[in-house]
């Protein structure tokens, strides 16, 4: 085996280690807990005063991509992992869809060392976004673009991508880099939630399947995005 070929497994290995140890096998109650998570993180993210810009261009978000916990670790080899929760939203009824459920995993290399947890908050901006998001898994970065949302009371920035990246950690903003993260549909999660099997097509275009635990989530979703009068 050579250097590079050693190197991938090894990162490979390292950041599924890391996503595992850190997100065990979750029960049929948990799903529906991670639910209630996603809210609490969303109502994070639309009161914090550093968070203007996100509060202000929230409307314009044809998805909501919330992951209560994202898990970063290493040295020199590294990783960072977490589950998320999406809802798409109607641009002409401003309908908010039931949630999708999602994995996502980073493998990266370089100088690094410690853990920490971020919670974050993507918003799919564009239709290539939301189209990504019903595929079985894509590269953030590779697939469709992503960029880190302005954060400050007074940010203004013009900002241009499928997805634009929210990050709260201990008090930092920005500081998570997701580029290269991949994606990947939860479909077990998702027969869990409703209980049967079900795919993101359905969930979230379709409107096939509903769960009234949602509706504290999808309610706050739905204000958040209505058009300012």
């Amino acid at each position: 085996m050579d250097l590079r070929t050693f190197l991938s497994a090894s990162i490979a290995a390292i950041a599924c280690a890391i996503f595992a140890a850190a997100f065990p096998a979750f029960a049929q109650n948990e799903a529906a807990d991670h639910v209630s998570r996603a809210l609490t993180t969303f109502s994070n993210f639309e009161r914090d005063p550093q968070m203007t810009w996100f509060q202000e261009h929230v409307a314009r978000a044809r998805g909501i991509l919330i992951v209560p916990e994202v898990v970063r670790a290493g040295f020199v080899f590294g990783g960072s992992g977490g589950r998320g929760v999406l809802v798409v939203r109607d641009p002409k009824t401003n309908r908010v869809s039931a949630p999708a459920f999602y994995s996502l995993a980073t493998a990266s290399f370089g100088l690094q060392a410690g853990v920490d947890v971020s919670e974050v908050v993507m918003l799919a901006m564009t239709e290539k976004a939301v189209n990504s998001l019903l595929s079985n898994s894509f590269k953030l970065g590779g697939d469709a673009s992503i960029a880190a949302g302005p954060v400050g009371a007074g940010a203004k920035a013009n900002v241009v991508a499928d997805f634009i990246s929210f990050s709260r950690a201990k008090g930092l903003y920005g500081g998570l880099n997701l580029d290269g993260t991949v994606i990947t549909v939860n479909n077990d999660w998702a027969q869990t939630y409703y209980g049967k099997p079900v795919l993101a097509p359905d969930i979230l275009i379709r409107n096939a399947v509903s769960n009234k635990q949602a509706e504290p989530l999808l309610d706050a979703v739905s204000k958040a995005g209505a058009p300012k009068k």
